[in-house]
């Protein structure tokens, strides 16, 4: 029954929104600049998130220092609190009359409603997921495996690069799939400080939100998009943790 319940929203979903006028649909405006913000602003924030989090779950995963338990509480904050709450975080912190953004408005940079604003909110709402899967894959196995590499003679370089992450990556590619699902769905922190501007600030999710106002064909064709995308990450989820295992 259970089953059913949840089958029958989205198959409903997906009979309405694949029809006979899908293809127009989706090659309309206001579609392809829906799926051309997403792609490039979680493009942006995935990037970010790898570059800025891998470092933060190896030493986490591998060093036990004053404030530990208190900086992983604070990493895996943004999980809990509710979007909304996140977006209004980051209105007060770099919005125009934020603690950061007046000095960044004096330097010619304005964050708030623009696109740069909408990786900050899929940044801060999507990295947790990747932290916590970088931090179990660093843990997954024995340290003894790299101190024999270092045995062997190699560097600190390349014991992370040839060890550390090949053993890690599986752990790596479910958190980054996870913190993609996560960026791709997100909208009241997006709403709340990029806005819903066509071709700069809305995304996938913002469009669906515009178009139930209005046009029902974009949000139809936008949401079948979203469900078959969100069921090929989960199948991707489920093959990278077979791989782990």
């Amino acid at each position: 029954m259970l089953a059913a319940f949840l089958l029958l929203p989205t198959l409903t979903l997906l009979l309405r929104g694949v029809s006979s006028d899908f293809l127009p649909t989706l090659l309309s405006p206001v579609v392809t600049d829906a799926l051309r913000v997403s792609v490039l602003t979680s493009g942006a924030s995935l990037g970010l998130t790898v570059l800025l989090g891998t470092p933060a779950a190896w030493l986490l995963s591998r060093r036990r220092f004053f404030g530990h338990a208190l900086l992983e509480t604070l990493l895996d904050l943004p999980i809990t609190l509710p979007p909304v709450v996140a977006g209004v975080a980051l209105l007060l912190a770099f919005g125009s009359r934020g603690w950061l953004g007046q000095g960044l408005e004096l330097a010619g940079i304005n964050l708030a409603f623009s696109p740069a604003a909408v990786v900050l909110a899929l940044l801060f709402t999507s990295a947790p997921f990747y932290i916590r899967a970088a931090r179990a894959g660093f843990s997954a196995y024995d340290p003894d495996t790299e101190a024999a590499a270092r045995v062997d003679g190699a560097g600190e370089r390349d014991v992370f690069f040839r060890v550390t992450l090949p053993l890690a990556l599986p752990f790596l590619l479910e958190g980054l799939v996870l913190a993609w699902a996560r960026s791709l769905g997100e909208f009241g922190a997006t709403i709340l400080f990029a806005g819903s501007l066509q071709g700069q600030t809305r995304t996938i999710t913002l469009a669906i939100y515009s178009a139930m106002e209005s046009d029902l064909r974009p949000a139809l064709v936008l949401s079948a998009v979203m469900v078959v995308f969100a069921f090929g990450l989960l199948l991707l989820v489920r093959l990278l943790a077979s791989w782990r295992r």
